[in-house]
């Protein structure tokens, strides 16, 4: 990588960068090293959202903290019973650790993470069944394959939906609905998902594409302007033939939106919407590219519907037309002989 690309995406966890002739906003994360209030503390995550909360932030926490989480994951009863002091002690990390995870986790303090906490507790000892690995072996009969990866994709989208921020999906949503036209970038695994959004999104009729070559995204990214939206798939939030292309959609003025594993990553210094994916439980013959399509597919389905029902009376119309545009391939040919 060129030390000018270095230097473009030099990362800052939680901050985002400014436009052009802007001043910096103000921190997204709530884990700055500021130790400042959460950007969207009325978005707390419940206590059945609290697991799938930690499994997707957990990767991209410092150690201490994963140990503060982790703790709290595998202990609600226990650790709700403890003051910051003592969870601290038993995490063998600072009060301040504590604090600092409990608001990257969406609670504004510790105080309210014990509520949930105590809540997940609760749930717990009312009978729902626990949680159970999907880990698939070399020598595992076909049956228990189907079995373990229906049981892995069902938690997938369980965690995807409980992390999920509405209010980001919904201003996502209209954004799209309102843009001139929609760029979608995404490679590999992603590079799929970011078709399916434009080919949907094409069959409303909205103007969007699918851009997989990352020189093509950025020579398209440039033509980008404000009331344009772009839109980058990264599971890893650090992919740069994805962040390139989002980081100058963003230069240009463009709505930008991520959709990605890492809501601290990289790709979140150019977004204005953050949209949150499950964390890929990843095995050996399970690459964490499976499951986050599965989480990404989901993410798009439900920006679909949403602009779909924004626009329902040019969408409806469109997509009538399209059925009836292909409708002679679905129908069997006869054969001449």
């Amino acid at each position: 990588m060129s030390s000018d690309l270095k230097e473009n995406f030099a990362f800052r966890p939680g901050r985002r960068a400014a436009r052009p002739g802007t001043q910096p906003p103000a921190p997204r994360s709530a884990g700055d090293a500021d130790g400042g209030a959460p950007s969207r503390p009325a978005n707390r995550p419940g206590p059945s959202a609290l697991a799938a909360k930690v499994r997707t932030m957990a990767p991209s926490m410092t150690r201490s903290m994963q140990r503060v989480a982790e703790a709290v994951a595998h202990d609600p009863a226990g650790c709700a019973q403890l003051t910051v002091t003592g969870l601290a002690e038993r995490t063998g990390t600072s009060e301040a650790t504590v604090v600092r995870t409990s608001r990257l986790l969406g609670y504004p303090g510790y105080r309210d993470l014990r509520l949930a906490l105590a809540g997940l507790a609760a749930q717990q000892e009312s009978g729902a069944a626990p949680a159970v690995t999907a880990d698939i072996a070399v020598d595992d009969p076909i049956a228990d394959v189907v079995a373990k990866l229906a049981l892995d994709e069902q938690q997938t989208l369980a965690d995807t939906a409980a992390a999920l921020d509405v209010a980001q999906v919904d201003a996502a949503v209209a954004a799209m609905a309102a843009a001139r036209r929609v760029d979608v970038y995404g490679v590999g695994a992603s590079g799929l998902v970011s078709q399916d959004l434009a080919q949907k999104l094409l069959r409303i009729g909205l103007v969007a594409h699918s851009h997989v070559d990352p020189h093509l995204a950025v020579t398209n990214a440039v033509q980008m302007r404000a009331g344009d939206v772009a839109l980058a798939i990264t599971h890893s939030g650090r992919t740069v033939d994805v962040i390139e292309p989002l980081r100058v959609a963003f230069d240009q003025g463009a709505t930008t939106i991520a959709i990605t594993g890492r809501p601290d990553g990289e790709v979140a210094q150019y977004a204005d919407h953050v949209l949150t994916t499950s964390t890929a439980r990843e095995s050996e013959l399970r690459p964490a590219a499976m499951s986050s399509r599965t989480s990404q597919l989901l993410v798009v389905d439900c920006l679909f519907i949403g602009v779909a029902q924004r626009t329902y009376e040019t969408a409806a119309p469109a997509l009538s037309a399209s059925y009836e545009a292909l409708a002679h391939r679905h129908s069997p040919r006869q054969r001449t002989r």
